[in-house]
């Protein structure tokens, strides 16, 4: 196993390699329309360690989150509906369901009437993987993570050299996580107190 030298300079790396391979080019995503096992296997493919089934898509349809399959077509699911899902699954970890409707409905009013859409669930995609291949970029050139802070952060513990890169590590990851729960508080506080039209 090769070892890693987990300074700032690996977790810049990290960040930009999920930044640039974590979510698929809407020109790639399939052109043909899918049967519902299709779906579920390409998202498990694409979102490793989650596991989507045929119940949970269709729940959400039931629950009116995403829209219904097209109507007597075997293979129903178009790209709109693989467009649903991923953006979906990005909100997930963060959102509850009726948070997740209230944003979808910010864009696309009734989710199973695509005449009243504000934009194109391809427009929402596009400037969506814009955001997201930008995000981390943006995360880790703010200045708190600036690799001198944590280093004289830990140099002022008079640790073991041994426990120095641990405790960085140890520093940069609940930042991260700082960051992540005030982002998420933020985010359900928008949702949520939003009062449109």
């Amino acid at each position: 196993m090769k070892e890693h030298k987990f300074g700032m300079e690996y977790i810049n790396k990290i960040a930009k390699n999920i930044s640039d391979n974590t979510i698929v080019p809407y020109e790639d995503l399939p052109r043909y329309d899918l049967f519902l096992s299709q779906v579920t296997d390409y998202l498990n493919d694409k979102f490793q360690g989650e596991k989507y089934t045929n119940n949970i898509v269709q729940n959400y349809i039931k629950n009116e989150v995403i829209s219904k399959p097209e109507d007597g077509k075997k293979r129903g699911y178009t790209k709109v509906h693989l467009t649903q899902l991923i953006l979906l699954s990005y909100m997930r970890p963060i959102l509850t369901t009726e948070e997740i409707k209230k944003v979808f409905r910010l864009a696309f009013n009734e989710i199973n009437d695509g005449e009243d859409d504000i934009i194109s669930w391809e427009k929402a995609y596009k400037i969506f993987s814009d955001l997201h291949n930008n995000s981390l970029d943006d995360l880790m050139s703010k200045e708190h993570f600036n690799e001198q802070k944590f280093q004289d952060m830990v140099k002022d513990m008079d640790l073991k050299s041994d426990d120095e890169e641990r405790i960085g590590i140890f520093f940069v990851v609940m930042s991260l996580i700082c960051q992540a729960s005030a982002i998420k508080k933020l985010v359900q506080n928008i949702v949520n107190n939003y009062e449109g039209k």
